[in-house]
């Protein structure tokens, strides 16, 4: 037991001094100025690459990187609102089918036939209205009394009033 003892020791040992070997050399290498100026001549060169690249797959009309991610968004977008369309929906149908059982349809038929009913008693009593209308237009004493159609006058709107002929002067000589 004390031989796997002071194996993990030694095993922690080697770990903690080699973590700190490679601690103190990333740190040494950052401090570097030219370590430093090379990761960032790396980054603008990537970057430029980038845009050469964007550049060149626009001229042969390609979908960059960056276009297919927009496009990718943009439908995942257009499919979550269809899915909330047709739960929508799925909620209307229920509704409509809870609505449709036979009980309710003659409730409808019902509701129809009495409405039915009832606009035509309305129609009858607007016939009777107007014929009492007309029959006591008629029963005024100063009610004007139709005028044949053979013996209507036609309306005649005024004219422009006729220009007054002009006079020549006479000369009195």
């Amino acid at each position: 037991m004390s031989d796997d003892h002071n194996d993990e020791g030694l095993r922690e040992r080697i770990t903690r001094s080699g973590e700190d070997a490679i601690g103190k050399l990333a740190s040494e290498l950052l401090d570097n100025p030219l370590v430093t100026g090379a990761i960032g001549r790396i980054f603008e060169a990537r970057e430029k690459a980038s845009q050469a690249q964007a550049v060149a797959f626009g001229a042969l009309n390609l979908p960059s990187a960056a276009d297919i991610e927009r496009l990718t968004r943009r439908v995942r977008s257009v499919s979550q609102r269809l899915e909330s369309i047709e739960d929508g929906v799925d909620r209307l149908d229920r509704r409509l089918g809870s609505m449709s059982s036979p009980a309710t349809e003659d409730a409808v038929r019902e509701a129809e036939a009495a409405l039915e009913k009832r606009i035509g008693g309305l129609e009858e009593a607007i016939v009777g209205l107007t014929r009492e209308i007309h029959a006591l237009r008629e029963a005024l004493p100063d009610a004007p009394r139709p005028v044949p159609s053979s013996q209507e006058r036609l309306q005649v709107e005024p004219s422009q009033p006729a220009a007054k002929p002009r006079r020549r002067k006479t000369s009195s000589a």
